[in-house]
């Protein structure tokens, strides 16, 4: 029974991990697209405000939403560090740092999306302030969260260049795979850095410098999902790294 339990752990962890890590590609499309996109008018507070009131509610799911992607990313680091811990102890370790960095940051610019709506609210205290300074209050807000997330993403993508290379070393995933979570991190520390340093570049750059990571995350997380990770491989590294 023991055996048999550590035979098949890794498969399960990596297919576990997989769906996971495809739920939060579809929250991270869902937010940026479906939510901040329509709503978010570049520039032009009033009619940020005014979106913002209309749709209240799937701006409020969008934030939920937001929350649980940060719990499933969570785990899904927890899940490769099990699953790649064979390779190099100290390496995966320095990964879940960077992760964890980028899921604290990402937490605290969520909040961000919160304090949006408290200017357009209906309290007394609001009525201290004219109607455009209340827009102005409420695009403020929106701002921050996307710098944050930039920042977020720059150690996700120091994150993904660590993971990239022992994905690449480990045997039991494709060389493949670790190449393309490699460059999906790179192209994620360019795009956070040009962000703070040239923000007209950047917007620019985004989001054809975007595809190149989401085509490796997608790859790593559908590999995950449908071929799992090879045990017999894995046990052989988890067995000399023991030894």
């Amino acid at each position: 029974m023991t055996d048999r339990t550590i035979g098949t752990s890794p498969q399960t962890y990596a297919r576990v991990g997989g769906v996971l890590y495809l739920i939060i590609i579809a929250i991270g499309l869902f937010g940026e697209a479906g939510v901040r996109g329509r709503v978010i008018v570049s520039g032009d507070a009033a009619s940020t405000a005014a979106k913002l009131r209309t749709m209240e509610s799937l701006w409020r799911f969008h934030i939920a939403a937001e929350l649980v992607l940060l719990i499933c990313a969570v785990i899904v680091t927890w899940i490769l560090f099990f699953l790649l811990k064979p390779v190099s102890k100290e390496l995966v370790l320095l990964s879940v740092l960077f992760n964890l960095v980028s899921i604290g940051i990402e937490a605290v610019s969520t909040m961000y999306l919160i304090v949006a709506l408290f200017p357009l609210g209906k309290a007394g205290y609001l009525k201290a302030f004219t109607p455009e300074q209340l827009y102005a209050l409420a695009y403020l807000a929106v701002k921050p969260h996307g710098y944050g997330f930039g920042v977020s993403l720059i150690f996700f993508g120091c994150f993904c260049v660590v993971i990239g290379y022992l994905i690449f070393r480990s045997g039991y995933f494709p060389k493949a795979i670790g190449i393309l979570m490699q460059i999906a991190g790179v192209c994620y520390l360019i795009n956070s850095f040009t962000l703070i340093a040239a923000p007209a570049l950047a917007d620019r750059l985004f989001p054809a410098i975007l595809i190149p990571s989401f085509v490796g995350e997608l790859s790593f997380a559908l590999y995950l999902t449908v071929q799992g990770v090879n045990v017999a491989k894995w046990r052989e590294r988890a067995g000399a790294l023991a030894s």
